[in-house]
């Protein structure tokens, strides 16, 4: 699906269509551009945007590259920028990442979304209501407001990640868990580990702004990074950390549990084993082929080696619960 979002001071207009051809046709070179590009994997129709644009041919690669994020250092035609975004959707206990790029030119901006990013949906949802103004600005501003919403969005990320950890944290903390307990644990840790990357990539951005030749952004916008932005990353890479902390601990604490239950079983079967070893012993002796065994002809010698191995067997649970290793 192609999203393409069409303004200026005078002009505000919003257009979608599924071929390459006729969103290119409705592009005025005069008003600032944002096409979404969303799960558009159509290499020649990949291509044709890029030659519209007049970009370099070699982001075609750097776009269906999946691996690549982060901000190109050689930015002669374009802001190019590869992310991975958490998202509150999870598929085989991991929280899914969204991916793809965002392209900044003089007056466009492109966002290649491999999976629809929703918070990006209802920003430009609010741009066409006129609910959030853009037709003061230029094209730079879109890219403040896509970072703004990915930002914000983090928050109920987090909030709903604690919220999972808080029920885990139950289990943990009952010794209830078990080991899937530990590896939905495990799982969630590993499937964050593209926030880190995320919050380095806007750090990356907003230091690269503080550059004399840095062109693509103008100074009114690199006023509202600075004022609204940066001291909300340094918040969210805050929580980040507490979150991966708290993680870390719950796995600790449940590989103790597991731990601690291993052992316990362990300890029940050698007291099962202590008890049978001297059962055991006895009656290997009437196992061996001996010729004088006088107690083989005493009648009450079976009944009294039965005796004696109860005696044992009660015996040692007695002094097992005794010392509490049952």
């Amino acid at each position: 699906m192609l999203i393409l979002l069409i303004f200026s001071q005078n002009h505000l207009e919003l257009f979608s269509s599924r071929d390459v051809d006729t969103v290119l046709k409705k592009i005025d070179v005069s008003h600032n551009i944002w096409l979404r590009c969303i799960n558009f994997r159509d290499r020649t129709g990949t291509a044709k945007i890029i030659n519209h644009f007049q970009i370099d041919p070699s982001r075609i690669d750097m776009i269906f590259n999946r691996s690549l994020t982060g901000i190109d250092d050689d930015m002669e035609d374009c802001l190019f920028d590869g992310y991975e975004i958490l998202t509150h959707q999870i598929k085989n206990r991991e929280f899914q990442v969204a991916q793809g790029s965002i392209v900044l030119g003089r007056k466009f901006i492109i966002t290649f979304e491999i999976t629809e990013i929703k918070v990006l949906t209802i920003l430009i949802n609010n741009i066409n209501k006129r609910i959030v103004n853009i037709q003061e600005w230029d094209v730079d501003y879109i890219l403040y407001l896509i970072f703004k919403s990915i930002l914000n969005n983090y928050h109920s990320v987090f909030d709903y990640i604690s919220r999972c950890l808080d029920d885990l944290e139950d289990e943990v903390l009952a010794n209830s868990g078990n080991e899937i307990t530990y590896r939905k644990i495990a799982a969630m840790r590993q499937s964050t580990r593209s926030g880190r990357r995320n919050f380095q990539n806007i750090r990356s951005l907003l230091a690269l702004m503080n550059y004399e030749d840095f062109q693509w952004i103008s100074q009114p916008v690199k006023v509202l990074f600075n004022q609204e932005l940066v001291h909300q990353v340094d918040n969210l890479w805050q929580e980040y950390q507490a979150l991966r902390a708290w993680m870390s601990e719950l796995m600790e604490i449940q590989r103790d549990n597991i731990a601690s239950k291993t052992s316990e079983r362990i300890n029940r079967l050698t007291i099962l084993s202590t008890i049978f070893l001297p059962i055991t012993f006895i009656t290997g002796f009437y196992g061996m082929n001996f010729k004088y065994m006088p107690e083989l002809e005493q009648s009450w010698a079976y009944p009294a080696v039965i005796s004696i191995i109860i005696l044992i067997v009660f015996s040692s649970i007695t002094f097992a619960k005794k010392q509490r290793w049952l």
